[in-house]
C-alpha cells in the first residue's frame, strides 16, 4: 500500500503508543483492508493494558494476529471494521470493495488472509458492526446458559457484553428478564433496547438462570443470591490476577446451585458439530442489522487520540460502554453496507 500503516502498541503497562509497520502487498489468498472504525473491549483490553494477564493464561490469551507479547510490548486489540482495498485470489478478488469485520488489533490498515474477513450483511452499517465480537460473546453465553421459554433469568452488570445477553434473552418468548446494575443510569440504557433495568436492591429473586458480567467479585455473589433450586449461574467476567472470594457457606450447597463459566475461545461441544467460528460470528453480525442496537455506542474517538483513551479507561472506566474508534474515511461508510458497494477508503 502507498503510505505507511500505524497500529495502537501497548509498551508496558499503563502506556500506549502508535507505531509505525512495514507495509507490504497481499500475496496469493491475501486481503489488504483499510480500517474504518475499530473498538475497544474495555474489560478485557483494560487488563491487557494494565498488564494483568496472569502468566499460566499468556498463551491462551493471545489475540489473532498479535504481535509481541505479554505484558509487553505487544499490539492488542479484536475489533476491526473495514474495507477491502486489494487481494489476490479467487476469494480475495471477491472481496475488493467489501466492507468487512475482523477480529485484528488497531490499526490504519493491514494485510490478513481473506479467510479472515467477514463480509458484512446488507443493512448493517459499518459503525455499528464493531459490536460484532461483544455480540459474538453474548451467543456463546447463551448457548452455555441454555436460557429457555418461560424462564426467569436475571443479568447482573449492564455493559455492553450484559446487555447483548439481556437482549437475547428476552427475545425467547415467556421469558421475564431483568438487567441488574448498580448504575441508575443504565435505565436509560435498558429502555432504549426494551429490557428491564433493576438495582441490586430491587432485583428479583428465585431465578431460573443468572449471568454475571459485572467483573466484580461483589456481583457475582449477588448473583448467586438471586438463584432459586437447582438453578445455573453464567460466569462471563474474567479477572485477571484479582482473586476472587465467594459465599459459598450460605444456600450455594442446599439449592444445588451450578456455577460454570462462559469463554467465547471456545464454541460449547453441543455445538462442535455444527457450527464453527465464521458460523457464529455471520450470525452475530446478521443480528445487528437492528438500530436499537446502536445505544450501546457510548464514545467516538480518533484513532490518533486512541493511547489516551486506553489509560483513561483502564483508570476510571465508569459510565463506558462500546468505545467506537474512527479512522479517516469512516464519515464516508456511515450508511448502511448495501453488500456490492465499492472502496470508499
Amino acid at each position: 500500500m502507498p503510505d505507511t500503516p500505524l497500529a495502537f502498541w501497548t509498551v508496558r503497562p499503563g502506556h500506549g503508543e502508535l507505531r509505525a509497520a512495514v507495509p507490504r502487498p497481499p500475496a496469493e489468498g491475501e486481503v489488504c483492508v483499510r480500517n474504518l472504525f475499530s473498538a475497544v473491549s474495555r474489560g478485557t483490553e483494560a487488563l491487557v493494558f494494565r498488564g494483568e494477564v496472569p502468566e499460566s493464561e499468556y498463551a491462551r490469551m493471545r489475540a489473532p494476529f498479535q504481535e509481541g507479547d505479554f505484558p509487553g510490548p505487544l499490539k492488542y486489540g479484536y475489533i476491526g471494521v473495514g474495507v477491502v482495498e486489494d487481494g489476490r485470489g479467487v476469494l480475495a478478488e471477491s472481496l475488493r470493495g467489501r466492507t468487512v469485520f475482523c477480529l485484528h488489533p488497531h490499526q490504519t490498515h493491514y494485510v490478513v488472509p481473506a479467510s479472515a474477513v467477514v463480509a458484512l450483511p446488507p443493512g448493517v452499517p459499518p459503525g455499528r458492526a464493531v459490536l460484532a465480537a461483544n455480540m459474538e460473546t453474548a451467543i456463546n453465553a447463551c448457548w452455555d446458559g441454555e436460557p429457555a421459554v418461560g424462564d426467569r433469568i436475571a443479568v447482573v452488570g449492564a455493559g455492553v457484553v450484559g446487555t447483548l445477553v439481556a437482549w437475547l434473552c428476552a427475545r425467547i418468548p415467556g421469558t421475564a428478564v431483568e438487567l441488574i446494575d448498580i448504575d441508575p443510569a443504565r435505565a436509560a440504557l435498558a429502555a432504549a433496547l426494551g429490557l428491564h433495568h433493576r438495582l441490586p436492591a430491587q432485583a428479583s429473586a428465585d431465578c431460573d438462570l443468572v449471568f454475571h458480567t459485572s467483573g466484580h467479585p461483589a456481583g457475582l455473589a449477588s448473583a448467586l443470591a438471586l438463584c432459586a433450586q437447582d438453578a445455573r449461574i453464567v460466569e462471563l467476567s474474567w479477572y485477571g490476577r484479582q482473586p476472587v472470594a465467594l459465599p459459598l457457606g450460605g444456600p450455594f450447597h442446599a439449592r444445588r446451585l451450578t456455577l460454570r463459566s462462559s469463554q467465547v475461545g471456545h464454541l460449547p461441544p453441543a455445538r462442535t458439530p455444527r457450527w464453527d467460528h465464521r458460523r457464529r460470528m455471520e450470525l452475530a453480525l446478521a443480528l445487528l442489522v437492528d438500530p436499537a442496537l446502536d445505544a450501546l455506542i457510548s464514545g467516538d474517538t480518533a484513532f490518533a487520540e486512541l493511547p489516551a483513551l486506553l489509560r483513561r479507561l483502564s483508570e476510571s472506566p465508569a459510565g463506558a460502554l462500546c468505545e467506537r474508534i474512527h479512522y479517516p474515511n469512516s464519515a464516508a461508510a456511515a450508511a448502511p453496507n448495501a453488500g456490492d458497494a465499492p472502496c470508499t477508503a
